[in-house]
């Protein structure tokens, strides 16, 4: 499905706005908040990867990687350059195709990863304390709709 301007009712554009602008607002702070708290020199951008290669814990392709988190090769090849150089990952060739790469998590990655995790968790747990568990958990239906439109969107 592939979003675009239509006619609408000014009152769906203000709430648009608000909800989009709420959003935003709460990406760059939740951003704020977790970079502080990340162990020396690990960006965003490096726990995403490892966590998603933790979650499915078998090896991905760069490009596979790139179509995960909605960012260019280049940008792809860049961080896992980073994470090699760290010895968060292992990157080998594909035996079959040698144009291609595997990448998968190493120990220290894991470990890394889990450090990470540590660090930020008691924060955004915080904030959902402060919340309310029952809020936060009837605002994530809308949220996951609003990504699944949005990936449409591409």
């Amino acid at each position: 499905m592939t979003l675009r301007a239509t006619d609408t009712d000014p009152s769906t554009d203000r709430l648009a706005a608000s909800l989009f602008a709420e959003v935003l607002i709460a990406e760059q702070l939740s951003r704020n908040l977790i970079s502080k708290a990340l162990p020396g020199g690990m960006q965003i951008s490096h726990f995403s990867v490892l966590n998603l290669l933790a979650h499915v814990n078998e090896e991905r392709t760069p490009a596979q990687l790139a179509r995960a988190f909605h960012v260019t090769r280049g940008a792809m090849t860049n961080t896992l350059s980073r994470l090699e150089w760290a010895g968060h990952v292992h990157i080998r060739p594909d035996w079959d195709d040698a144009r291609r790469k595997f990448v998968s998590l190493s120990p220290a990655g894991r470990a890394a990863r889990d450090n990470a995790l540590a660090a930020f968790m008691p924060l955004i747990a915080g904030v959902v304390r402060k919340i309310g568990a029952e809020r936060v958990r009837s605002a994530l239906p809308v949220l996951r709709e609003m990504r699944v439109q949005l990936e449409g969107s591409d």
